[in-house]
């Protein structure tokens, strides 16, 4: 896994999972709206297996991510060499960290329970609604997250 941590692919300081991470995480809510879109298509099987493979996906990024963050030294490794103060990066990280799990849990949520009223044929159906609601709520946290993780990611290494 010594590759991991070869120069990334971006110009910047960054090792390479860095540079994977953060492109994954910038292109996230392009395939959400993507997946998104082809409900709206009426394509709901495919819509709802697309929706589950990102879940999936993000979820093993996440890992690999953190992963290469504890073998790489974590935070203090990568921000000793940062442009920015350390508690700027260590505030940005914070507020990352925050909408990150508070949107890892609500989109958690929102995956079981359409799974769920999918198989129970309640989306589409009378759980639409609050299915919509839900994932909308989703999308506005990924979507965040997307933002700080860049956030993140130039604050340390640009």
């Amino acid at each position: 896994m010594e590759y991991m941590f070869s120069q990334g692919f971006l110009g910047t300081r960054a090792p390479l999972f860095m540079d994977v991470v953060t492109i994954i995480v910038a292109v996230l809510p392009l395939l959400i709206y993507s997946a998104i879109m082809l409900a709206k298509k009426g394509l709901y099987k495919l819509h709802a297996a697309a929706q589950n493979i990102i879940y999936v996906v993000s979820v093993l990024v996440v890992v690999y991510f953190e992963y290469g963050v504890r073998v790489g030294g974590g935070f203090d490794t990568f921000a000793s060499d940062a442009e920015v103060s350390y508690t700027y990066a260590l505030f940005v990280l914070i507020f990352h960290i925050a909408i990150a799990v508070a949107t890892f849990v609500y989109w958690t949520l929102t995956i079981i329970k359409a799974n769920g009223w999918f198989k129970n044929n309640e989306i589409p159906g009378e759980m639409t609604n609050k299915h919509k609601l839900m994932a909308i709520k989703s999308f506005v946290g990924i979507i965040f997250t997307s933002m700080t993780g860049i956030w993140v990611y130039i604050s340390l290494f640009i």
